[in-house]
């Protein structure tokens, strides 16, 4: 990893756990990224201070203590939390005013991956300006502390339960009367999520709740939801929450085991919002994956949409600029800064239901007010992304395919900012169009960048 021209993708370090993502890369990421903060002014003069958490990997534990071991050496005293979702470090950075949050996750990407997550000061990511800064420093002389002024180490066993009162707090109506299903991925969520529905008063049932290490987005999780449908199906539940591995994502499932996406959860919410006037100048932001269909049913409700790239901290990055309070992408990563400085999928299922309790409808009657364009999206791996703008050939394919789906359709092309691949989605008025065309965009990809 440490050849690639820049490190950090749409969401930290991402890579191989002990092949791409070595421990001494871990150790001098923290390093450097104690030593921009420090520069930038964050610290204010004060010894700093940070919080790390992890999820469930096994590499998360050598991956930590290599982190630790970098702030530590760096003069910053570091507070180690365990296992928790990453938004919840973002909340406890926030909450305690510590100077750095990282969180060690590769969010929903396979087992023998890992990443590296940064927060800032008030729980916020790091803008493209701070990570480029880190990368710069990484490696650079410097003069390290000795004696008392090495940083301190201890375990906070108190975060965990500081962030469920948080979360359960959040919501003005308990959730008695409601069952759901939780698929925790066996990841960051297996004991956190299943205990704030609780708490909040729901019936929950959690599945791949019962990490070893080893499990974590096996077959389960927000990118294998065919489980949690059958339970939901089978138990006869409200609904099912299926979480990804670091739980800053939330899908959901109908009673009849239908899929209802991060499209429709914004929806529901951003509606709900706006009939309490909480919604922010009636706007909500999302990114370009948003279907047309989340459009439309934006437009019917009389709120507008504001549109970004790829990303959460794109969407976050679009609130903060116009100092709105909800926003979101398909993928499940719900944004309410009300209650949260990051995407948070325990806090989008508590607010879901939230909506369900309060309005007497059932899931599915809330998220059919989005009429869904079929969509395709294609992965092309083994491909060289770093050319795809360069490529006429291919630019000629998408020009031809968005002429034959004309108002009634359109074509988004990308680069994958945390996978080698390249993403290729369709909308159009039928799945067998959409399907066609995505193929034949995939297969100019796979010849002309090969």
């Amino acid at each position: 990893m440490a050849s690639v021209a820049r490190l950090f993708g749409t969401d930290g370090v991402r890579g191989l756990a002990n092949a791409d993502l070595t421990a001494e890369l871990a150790l001098d990421l923290s390093v450097a990224a104690a030593h921009v903060l420090s520069d930038i002014g964050l610290f204010a003069g004060h010894r700093p201070t940070a919080i790390v958490g992890r999820d469930t990997r096994v590499s998360g534990e050598f991956l930590e203590a290599a982190v630790v071991a970098g702030l530590a050496s760096a003069g910053v005293d570091v507070r180690r939390v365990g296992v928790i979702p990453t938004p919840g470090v973002a909340f406890l950075v926030d909450e305690e005013d510590a100077d750095i949050g990282v969180v060690l996750s590769a969010s929903h990407n396979p087992m023998p991956d890992n990443g590296i997550k940064f927060f800032a000061r008030g729980g916020r990511k790091l803008d493209d300006a701070l990570e480029e800064a880190i990368e710069r420093r990484m490696g650079e002389p410097w003069e390290r502390p000795t004696g008392a002024h090495v940083g301190r180490i201890v375990d906070d066993a108190n975060g965990l339960d500081s962030y469920l009162t948080h979360l359960v707090s959040s919501i003005p109506n308990r959730l008695d009367g409601l069952s759901v299903v939780v698929d925790c991925a066996n990841g960051a969520a297996s004991f956190i999520s299943p205990e704030a529905l609780i708490r909040a008063g729901a019936t929950v049932t959690a599945i791949s709740a019962e990490p070893d290490g080893l499990n974590i987005n096996d077959g389960c999780g927000s990118t294998h939801i065919a489980r949690l449908q059958n339970e939901v199906r089978a138990l006869g539940a409200d609904l099912g929450i299926a979480h990804d591995g670091d739980a800053d994502r939330c899908l959901a499932v109908d009673a009849g085991g239908n899929i209802v996406d991060g499209d429709a959860i914004l929806a529901i919410l951003a509606i709900s919002m706006k009939a309490s006037e909480r919604l922010v100048r009636n706007t909500v932001v999302a990114t370009v994956m948003s279907n047309l269909g989340f459009h439309n049913a934006m437009y019917a409700q009389g709120i507008q949409v504001v549109t970004t790239t790829v990303g959460d901290r794109y969407v976050l990055d679009a609130m903060r600029e116009q100092g709105l309070n909800l926003g979101g992408e398909q993928s499940g990563h719900i944004i309410i800064s009300d209650y949260a400085r990051t995407g948070d999928g325990v806090l989008t299922a508590l607010q879901l239901m939230s909506v369900m309790r309060s309005s007497g409808q059932s899931l599915s009657q809330l998220a059919s007010v989005v009429k869904v364009l079929p969509q395709v999206l294609v992965n092309v791996p083994d491909v060289d992304k770093s050319r795809l703008d360069e490529s006429r050939q291919i630019a000629l394919v998408v020009a031809s395919v968005e002429a034959e789906l004309g108002g009634q359709g359109r074509v988004l092309l990308r680069p994958s900012g945390t996978e080698p691949l390249i993403r290729v989605m369709v909308e159009a008025k039928t799945l067998g169009l959409a399907q066609a065309s995505a193929a034949r965009i995939a297969e100019a990809v796979r010849e002309h960048l090969s």
